[in-house]
């Protein structure tokens, strides 16, 4: 992407970023002034907090990064008695401990170069003083009094639910501001997360809340420990899903080792189609098949005895790119990756009116930057003009205005130099 566009902070992320700093400085403002009350209890939810920001993972992309933090966090907004015994902390306080926390948690990240996130950080208090300002304020006028078994945990659960809706919106609105992307596409992803880890932060959540009511704290360390296992192994699932990544990464290079591709170009294709997809609105599983087969794109290319000058195919007549792409598709299927890669793979030359939007997709940017790698400073816009010319016959002409919309954004500086 452009330097400068990386340097300029998008208002709405300025604006979310100012927002939760706001209510942290007045929420320890009003905690230091007032004292802390029930200081067991604070120091235990606290304690949870910060172990699930201290086991947080920080390598591939996730809905909930640190799943036990957030369900303790939510659950100390949501306690309404310890152990039969009403409690008397308020929403500052409650904001106040989270912050702490979490800070207290980010330390060993910091020292090793991977946060804050201050996103993350920024979702985590606005979404906690939300539940707090939902509940606590109701439930110390007693208007929850006569709320009892299930009633009471069903209002939990709506909370709960409530809160976390808040918080896949404020996710996307911080993705698009700072990308650009589209927000319904963005909002979608984030909403069918929610299937997965976030279904068990939202009962977790109530269940410690409610066991904590009944029997006191010491049920914290029982209905966490189910969560920090579930932690621990997304943790594993997404060191398993990096690896794979690499291997797919190192599989692409192996056109460019051997010579038959210039170095970088698998990397730049797979990065202009994986905006571009976003752009029209591909879900992450989609966004995932397309930035994998536009890294191995070229691959059909080892088994031509003489290589294609400067690797750029969608100058061949068309015979002879669905060959290369036939035995790129075969290529693929050896390795194990998913199928609809392959699939991708196979179809990127045929006529666009037949491929999957993801061949369509790979097939025009390949082409995009082919054109644009050695025709100087006008190069870009010369290259987008003639995909425009193409796309009677040969490229589809929703994915080359994608395309336009996401070098506009950049301001036409993607690189395409290696």
């Amino acid at each position: 992407m452009a330097a400068g566009r990386r340097l300029r902070r998008p208002a709405l992320t300025t604006l979310l970023h100012a927002c939760a700093a706001l209510l942290a400085l007045g929420c320890l403002a009003v905690t230091l002034w007032t004292g802390l009350e029930e200081r067991p209890t604070a120091l235990a939810f606290g304690v949870l907090v910060t172990v699930g920001e201290l086991d947080r993972w920080t390598g591939a992309r996730v809905r909930e990064a640190a799943p036990l933090g957030a369900a303790a966090a939510l659950s100390y907004a949501l306690l309404g008695a310890d152990a039969g015994q009403p409690t008397r902390h308020g929403v500052a306080q409650v904001v106040a401990v989270v912050l702490a926390a979490a800070l207290l948690g980010c330390v060993p990240h910091v020292a090793r170069g991977q946060g804050p996130a201050l996103d993350h950080l920024a979702r985590r208090l606005l979404c906690v003083a939300f539940a707090a300002v939902c509940f606590q304020p109701l439930y110390h006028r007693g208007a929850f009094d006569h709320w009892n078994g299930p009633a009471y945990a069903l209002l939990l659960l709506a909370l709960l639910a409530l809160t976390v809706l808040c918080d896949c919106v404020l996710a996307a609105a911080l993705a698009h501001s700072r990308t650009g992307w589209p927000f319904g596409p963005l909002l979608r992803d984030e909403l069918r997360a929610l299937l997965g880890i976030g279904s068990a932060v939202c009962a977790t959540g109530a269940v410690m809340a409610l066991a904590v009511a009944v029997v006191g704290l010491w049920a914290l360390a029982v209905f966490s420990l189910p969560l920090l296992l579930t932690q621990l192994s997304f943790k594993r699932y997404a060191a398993v899903r990096t690896t794979y990544r690499q291997t797919i990464a190192s599989l692409a290079r192996a056109t460019e080792i051997a010579g038959y591709t210039p170095v970088g170009h698998a990397r730049r294709v797979a990065e202009l189609s994986r905006a571009v997809g976003r752009d029209l609105g591909l879900t992450r599983p989609e966004l995932a098949v397309l930035e994998s087969a536009a890294l191995m794109h070229d691959i059909g290319q080892l088994s031509l005895v003489d290589p294609v000058p400067a690797g750029a195919t969608a100058a061949l007549p068309g015979a002879e790119q669905r060959r290369i792409a036939l035995l790129g598709g075969a290529v693929v299927r050896q390795t194990g990756v998913d199928p609809s890669v392959a699939v991708v793979v196979e179809r990127q030359a045929d006529p666009y009116r037949e491929q999957p939007v993801a061949a369509r997709i790979v097939r025009a940017v390949n082409a995009y930057e082919e054109k644009v790698r050695d025709a100087g400073p006008g190069g870009p816009l010369t290259a987008l003009e003639e995909l425009r010319l193409g796309t009677a016959d040969d490229y589809a002409p929703d994915v080359v205005e994608a395309l336009g919309r996401v070098l506009a954004r950049d301001c036409l500086t993607l690189p395409w130099a290696g």
